[in-house]
């Protein structure tokens, strides 16, 4: 592991853009990811045979120190007739990581979805590609 000092960090950063470190050791951070992006790999899209993250709903997912998650997501549509439900799947699915504390998704539609956000996997399932 590679520690950074401040000098070192302003260095490299932008002055606009946050530094961020994390007070979870980073294996336990680096296997809660894998394990998070396994259970979105779960929730599926009803009308589209893929998985929420393949098809690129998913914009962000925020680990805070607390091991609360934090993800910003979107509907293939804003009309989508699951949208009222998906928020709960991916929380159900997400919060039964190991380690997670707590899981908040929020919906967005800004920049809205388009099918290139879609995974090579995706564009396979669908008949795409």
């Amino acid at each position: 592991m590679t520690t950074m000092d401040e000098t070192t960090l302003s260095e490299q950063t932008p002055a606009n853009v946050p530094v961020t470190t994390s007070t979870i050791p980073a294996d336990e951070l680096a296997r809660l990811t894998d394990d998070i992006v396994s259970a979105l790999k779960t929730v599926y899209d009803p009308e589209i045979p893929a998985d929420i993250y393949e098809l690129g709903l998913v914009y962000k997912i925020d680990i805070e120190d607390d091991r609360s998650v934090k993800i910003d997501m979107t509907l293939t549509a804003p009309g989508c007739p699951v949208a009222g439900e998906m928020p709960g799947w991916v929380e159900n699915a997400v919060g039964a990581v190991e380690g997670v504390s707590g899981v908040e998704v929020s919906m967005v539609f800004d920049p809205p979805w388009t099918p290139d956000r879609m995974s090579e996997e995706a564009q396979i399932a669908v008949g795409w590609y």
